[in-house]
């Protein structure tokens, strides 16, 4: 770690900013192959479109989004006089990146068979969540004041282990000669403080050497080891080029045409944005850099939107992972330059190449890497007694993965969910309809479960009367545990949380009763 100097400025690039710049680089270049696939390969968009039109737009978002909060850090770190302050890290919202392809632009691309409808009505609904992020930046800070850190990295925890840690995890040991491998070179650094020559960032030594195996076993013979062709290798140079994004406007308000469609989800997920993006700036909070939430709420917000007038589809956020960046050496600088990382492979074609160079497998201990991280932190920086409460809210976010894997499996076997399906998985022990109703609004669900642990466990039965109070509210409109948002949309789950908080308000009379008897002294007898 770098010694604070209150009395230095700053410095814009240090040794460990490498580090950090490879660790969220490689981050953000998975996820931007996982999009460029979903609109190839699942939406079927042109590659005009795709490369002409969306990814210039979105390395234009994601080059706005990471140069600001560089800027964050560089006005912390003076405002302090730091010199260990780390900026948020940022990039593409990987939940949104499914939701806007899966639930949004493939659905509207069958009812019109047109792919730019399909791009339009995403535009519209990243339009809409723009602006519940700016909103609602300025209700965060109320938020956290009144959440315990426990229940805010607690469903930050449940997000890292099972969204961004299992999936790796697999491909890891679906492909162990490669993973297992780059797996070691990451976590003997990260985690066990080993250097290697010349300083070079792990994540580098893990991409050469995994690039290494998976083209080496394919000039052998064995390209399933690494799953590298060349021939996709050199075709994918034809998709070199120059192209800048251009306003879409006119686009954005088109699609508007299914704003019914839109907003079914759109609220939904622009609040669960909202609290994604405050857990990870209390997370950076807990890492010990202070940022304020409703600046960086108002910016994710703010540079989605111009993204999204530029012709991206998809959102602008504060990443999880700070303190992993943090703890590996990242300052200010990595933030920065994986701005103009971004912007070099979305504006010149370059993302074809890495998509056929590298093998994911050697990018996937990075992810599991920060998985581990943040599902630790949970626990590091909070009290011990309220370990429970974080394992309450972690659970939602593993029936939502779960009820996604049994989804994902049936979708391909093409069989639809009827009454006798979900009958017969419960005699197996598979409780899908259970799953959907815990893990919808996981987010959210477990915030508020953790909290009401949290205040159970420190005997503030009165505040964990209101988080359950709130839960009824949540509930009711569809917010938790409801698959859209409306009125009534779970009443008897709203219900049983307003049961669960009239219970423990009375619980939390009676104790003040009993306590404020137990004050009285007792008169002696003449």
């Amino acid at each position: 770690m770098s010694r604070t100097t209150p009395s230095a400025a700053p410095r814009l690039w240090t040794p460990g900013d490498w580090n950090a710049l490879f660790g969220l680089g490689t981050n953000v270049l998975v996820n931007l192959l996982v999009m460029t696939g979903l609109l190839k390969f699942v939406v079927g968009l042109p590659d005009e479109l795709t490369f002409g039109r969306i990814l210039p737009a979105v390395g234009l978002m994601l080059f706005a989004g990471n140069m600001y909060y560089a800027w964050m850090a560089l006005k912390l770190a003076r405002k302090e006089g730091r010199d260990t302050v780390c900026a948020l890290p940022s990039g593409p919202s990987v939940p949104h990146m499914f939701i806007v392809v899966f639930v949004i632009m493939l659905p509207i691309l069958g009812q019109t068979q047109d792919p730019v409808k399909a791009w339009e009505a995403g535009l519209a609904w990243v339009f809409i969540q723009g602006f519940i992020l700016i909103g609602g930046g300025f209700v965060a800070p109320l938020i956290r004041r009144i959440t315990p850190r426990a229940a805010l990295l607690g469903t930050l925890a449940g997000v890292s282990i099972a969204f961004i840690s299992m999936k790796p995890a697999t491909e890891i040991f679906m492909t162990s000669i490669i993973g297992l491998t780059c797996f070691g070179i990451i976590l003997v650094s990260w985690f066990g403080g080993v250097r290697y020559p010349k300083g070079l960032p792990a994540g580098l030594v893990a991409i050469v050497v995994g690039m290494a195996i998976a083209w080496g076993a394919t000039a052998l013979g064995f390209p399933e080891i690494g799953g590298m062709s060349g021939s996709a290798l050199a075709g994918a140079f034809s998709n070199f080029g120059f192209s800048v994004p251009l306003p879409a406007v006119d686009h954005v308000f088109s699609g508007f045409e299914f704003l019914g469609f839109i907003l079914v989800t759109a609220i939904p997920f622009g609040v669960y944005d909202l609290v994604e993006a405050m857990d990870n700036v209390e997370s950076a909070e807990a890492a010990g850099d202070e940022y304020s939430t409703t600046e960086a709420l108002a910016a994710e917000g703010t540079i989605s939107l111009i993204g999204t007038l530029f012709g991206s589809p998809f959102a602008n956020a504060v990443y999880i992972g700070h303190p992993g960046w943090k703890s590996m050496g990242g300052r200010i600088g990595y933030s920065a330059a994986t701005g103009l990382f971004v912007l070099a492979i979305t504006w010149f074609g370059i993302l074809a190449v890495f998509l056929n160079l590298v093998p994911v497998v050697a990018i996937a201990p990075i992810l599991l890497y920060i998985g581990m991280l943040i599902g630790a932190q949970a626990f590091q920086t909070t009290p011990l007694t309220h370990a429970p409460a974080i394992v309450l809210g972690l659970v939602p976010h593993l029936a939502a993965w779960a009820k996604t894997l049994i989804d994902g499996a049936l979708g391909a076997a093409g069989v639809q969910v009827t009454p006798e399906l979900i009958g017969g998985m419960a005699q197996g022990g598979v409780l899908y309809e259970g799953l959907g109703i815990l893990g919808n609004g996981a987010i959210l669900t477990g915030l508020v479960l953790a909290a009401i642990g949290v205040f159970i466990i420190e005997k503030k039965l009165d505040i964990a009367a209101a988080f359950a109070g709130a839960g009824a509210l949540l509930a009711f409109f569809g917010f938790m545990h409801g698959d859209a948002v409306g009125v009534a949309v779970s009443p008897m789950i709203s219900f049983a949380y307003a049961v669960l908080a009239v219970f423990l308000m009375a619980l939390a009379k009676l104790e003040a009763g009993r306590e404020s008897l137990g004050a009285v002294e007792p008169v002696a007898a003449e």
